[in-house]
């Protein structure tokens, strides 16, 4: 394995992001297309607002929703796909750090973990 440099970190760090998006986005659009194989002649009530069932609004009901093949599972796990993937950037970076031995970064980078995950699962600490 090459020795990690600024170049070599960058790179890793942008075909991560990059992985990320498109994996949401691939996922997101199979999910649509499915949902609108099943529905393709569903029409919207724009009058009434209708919110999500309650198997979509937990990461683990999601997961569980998509397993089960159920389109608007797979879109919603698309989205937390998208939403983890700053998340991971942030892990990788907190691991470069550790092996660089690089305290003050490692330091900063676990702040701001421990802010992202605090803005995800917060408010379950709190209910």
């Amino acid at each position: 394995m090459k020795p990690l440099n600024d170049e070599r970190v960058e790179s890793l760090i942008a075909n991560l992001l990059r992985a990320g998006v498109l994996i949401s986005a691939l996922v997101v659009i199979g999910g649509g297309v499915t949902y609108l194989g099943h529905n393709p002649w569903a029409h919207v009530d724009y009058r009434t607002f209708h919110g999500e069932p309650g198997n979509l609004k937990s990461a683990h009901g999601i997961v569980r929703t998509a397993l089960s093949g159920d389109p608007r599972g797979i879109m919603q796990l698309g989205l937390l796909l998208l939403i983890a993937t700053p998340i991971v950037r942030v892990l990788l970076s907190t691991l470069i750090f550790a092996m660089e031995k690089d305290l003050m970064y490692l330091g900063f980078t676990l702040i701001v973990l421990a802010v992202l995950l605090y803005s995800l699962f917060g408010s379950f600490l709190i209910a």
